[in-house]
């Protein structure tokens, strides 16, 4: 990257609109790797705003100290690309700022993301909190106790189950994601029909996007037949969706809520021969399901916008409190668009590991 580049924002120009990040081009920038680099824009208390221009050598500025970074392991799709990106924002990090220590832990249950927890905290004497909750309710108190001991925590889109423990919030936004999956159907079936839908794992997020896609339907004559819990995973989605054809003569369309989980239903649904007039939605942007949806796929036309390089910002956030004193704190929250044929080349990047 040229030099004249270096002292810009991390976010250019062209990311933000009126002061804000522009989602989509959020995205591309995200994907590049000499952007992680100058990692190095202030964030604004509450709104988490950019603030100006870092001009001080970063290492010189640097207060030493330990962030660790608590995610779920590469269980399906979306935490594979989570820890790819999580990975390389922590190696560019390093490298701009030699004083920060980083330790990541990646957990394949709720039990082992405590007990990774409560070693960072005891053991690894962290500073920070970066964590992504494998399930809320069983994080909350951890973090609880974290906070307590005097470790500044962010966290990263599912959240817990208690407002106000964490400094930081960096996440999609989870009731205009429900809702948009609502407005989908609400067109695609001419506000009658029947559906199933598949939940993600226990989370605030999902409990959040639940309500708001109730509330959505609201007024309409579409009936949810069934809810059950498919985890995000495409096995556990053809599973249910077996589940869902054996029991329910018409289904009009399914609610997969995730792609992975969305590619699994697809799966069971043309095993069943049951694809004529169906409709599948899923969510997070899959280069997959995009690539489907812009060769005009019969069964998924449309996907909802949610990536896993969320975590990049959350983490970049978190290291500049400590490399520059920025006072960082509040909620940062990005969009969650309806993508669609016309627009899904805009969101399908092919060497992106998700």
């Amino acid at each position: 990257m040229a030099q004249s580049k270096a002292r810009s924002s991390f976010w250019p120009s062209s990311c933000r609109r009126d002061g804000r990040l522009d989602n989509q081009a959020y995205q591309f920038a995200a994907r590049e790797e000499g952007m992680l680099k100058n990692l190095r824009s202030l964030l604004s208390i509450g709104a988490i705003t950019l603030a100006g221009v870092l001009t001080t050598s970063p290492s010189a500025m640097a207060e030493k100290a330990k962030i660790g970074v608590s995610i779920p392991a590469a269980t399906h799709g979306w935490t594979g690309g989570l820890n790819y990106h999580t990975k390389r924002t922590v190696d560019a990090l390093k490298k701009a700022y030699p004083d920060l220590e980083f330790v990541i832990t990646t957990a394949d249950s709720a039990t082992k993301q405590v007990n990774d927890i409560e070693d960072l905290v005891a053991v690894q004497k962290i500073n920070a909190l970066v964590v992504l909750p494998f399930e809320s309710d069983p994080l909350t108190e951890p973090v609880k106790e974290a906070k307590k001991q005097g470790v500044f925590v962010a966290t990263v889109d599912r959240g817990l189950s208690e407002e106000g423990i964490e400094d930081l919030y960096v996440g999609g936004n989870n009731p205009e994601y429900g809702r948009i999956a609502a407005d989908y159907f609400k067109k695609k079936l001419d506000g009658k029909g029947k559906i199933v839908v598949m939940r993600g794992i226990p989370t605030a997020i999902d409990n959040i996007r639940i309500d708001a896609f109730k509330k959505a339907l609201e007024g309409t004559s579409i009936q949810v037949l069934d809810m059950q819990y498919a985890n995000w995973n495409p096995d556990k989605g053809f599973e249910v969706m077996q589940d869902y054809l054996q029991r329910f003569p018409q289904i009009d369309a399914v609610w997969a809520g995730d792609d992975d989980a969305a590619l699994g239903a697809v799966e069971a649904i043309n095993q069943a021969g049951r694809a004529k007039g169906m409709t599948v939605l899923g969510g997070s942007g899959m280069n997959k399901v995009i690539k489907r949806i812009m060769d005009g796929d019969s069964l998924i036309d449309a996907d909802i916008f949610y990536p896993p390089t969320l975590i990049i910002p959350a983490i970049g956030a978190v290291a500049m409190k400590f490399a520059v004193g920025a006072p960082v704190s509040g909620r940062w929250v990005l969009g969650s668009p309806l993508i669609t044929k016309e627009n899904a080349k805009q969101y399908y990047f092919p060497e992106s590991p998700y």
